[in-house]
């Protein structure tokens, strides 16, 4: 009978492997996120424009969406009727910020008006919560804010003079740092 001696691997070679293999998922790792990285780069707005996001308090930022999400809405009555609607028939079928609810109080207690069947004016009771809006409906409808008390209602709706009389017009704008998404 012959025996024969086998002797236990040893642990040593294992755990060096283990190490080495370890070492390089993180320097693979490493490396995608290095090359993967994108700049932060900040866009910068005109100085007769805020940014929705960064400019704006938070009551300015609920009326700018719920103005942009009326839109919608008063762009199709306008199909349906031929004309713009009314801010106190926009109210009346609930649409913000035009109706009178604690939100639009808590925001300013805008006063609507249609101006010339061409834009909206919100007049704040209170621009310290809020400043003043203005919505241009034509091509490209956008929204304007004027944070000084008691802005009149503008004769000409051109940019300059919009700009002139103390409105700024308001911008969003989206990148990775809004959406958290990437372009592949």
């Amino acid at each position: 009978m012959t025996t024969q001696v086998v002797r236990p691997a040893g642990a040593g070679h294992e755990t060096l492997y283990v190490l080495l293999l370890c070492l390089l998922i993180l320097a693979v790792a490493g490396s995608v996120v290095a090359w993967r990285h994108e700049s932060q780069e900040m866009t910068s707005v005109a100085a007769h424009q805020l940014d929705a996001r960064r400019d704006l308090n938070a009551a300015e930022q609920g009326l700018y969406a719920d103005l942009r999400v009326t839109l919608d809405e008063i762009l199709l009555l306008k199909e349906e009727s031929g004309a713009l609607p009314l801010p106190a028939h926009l109210a009346d079928e609930g649409f913000a910020p035009f109706a009178i609810d604690a939100s639009s109080v808590s925001r300013g207690s805008h006063a609507w008006q249609l101006l010339g069947g061409q834009a909206y004016l919100g007049i704040s009771a209170a621009p310290e919560v809020a400043g003043s809006f203005l919505m241009r409906i034509g091509a490209q409808p956008d929204v304007w804010l004027n944070r000084n008390p008691g802005p009149s209602a503008p004769a000409d709706f051109s940019d300059a003079a919009l700009n002139q009389n103390g409105w700024q017009q308001v911008i969003a704008q989206f990148d990775a740092g809004v959406t958290r998404q990437h372009r592949h």
